[in-house]
């Protein structure tokens, strides 16, 4: 039982009612994520807005998929784990092998490995990352957006990995435990 409400919309009223009707709208459903983040107006409009600016970025859905995959096991986050994992396998496209080596920030594609392993090198390092692991990155090919991009995604995925680590939602996705628990 999650230990933060989550606001449905069928009680939801003014500029929350709003929020949750352009979600239901964009996605097709409200997301118990969306019902907490519902407590705060001001957190909703933020995650929406930067949610909605990256994925007209660089970083291709499958990639953005991953990369929050990795966040969420790397942060024990089951529901973002469960959610992610659905949506990369659903709408993204991407392979059960895949999604498996995401887990631990790796990827049999050389591209997405390089993009994974730059990604878990910032939040491993809290965001210091020695020269030498952007010069390889840049080797592989990953371009500058792309690196601050992934600073987005990172920001974006470790919020809503926290807010789920602290309210408990309640997880209507199929089930993906991370290995490690905290």
């Amino acid at each position: 039982m999650s230990t933060l409400p989550q606001i449905e919309p069928t009680g939801a009223t003014g500029e929350v009612a709003a929020l949750l009707a352009e979600v239901k709208k964009n996605m097709g459903a409200v997301p118990n994520l969306v019902k907490v983040m519902a407590g705060s107006p001001a957190l909703l409009k933020g995650w929406l807005a930067l949610s909605g600016a990256l994925s007209d970025g660089v970083l291709a859905p499958a990639i953005r998929e991953r990369l929050a995959i990795a966040t969420a096991e790397f942060n024990s986050c089951e529901y973002c784990l469960s959610a992610h994992t659905y949506v990369a396998a659903k709408v993204a496209k991407v392979e059960a092998t895949e999604l498996e080596a995401a887990r631990e920030a790796k990827s049999a594609d050389p591209r997405a490995a390089a993009l994974l392993a730059l990604s878990d090198a910032i939040i491993r390092g809290h965001g210091k990352v020695d020269r030498t692991v952007l010069a390889d990155a840049r080797t592989a090919g990953v371009t500058d957006g792309e690196i601050i991009e992934i600073v987005g995604n990172l920001a974006l995925n470790i919020l809503t990995n926290y807010l789920n680590n602290v309210a408990d939602t309640d997880n209507e996705w199929p089930l993906v435990k991370p290995r490690t628990h905290f």
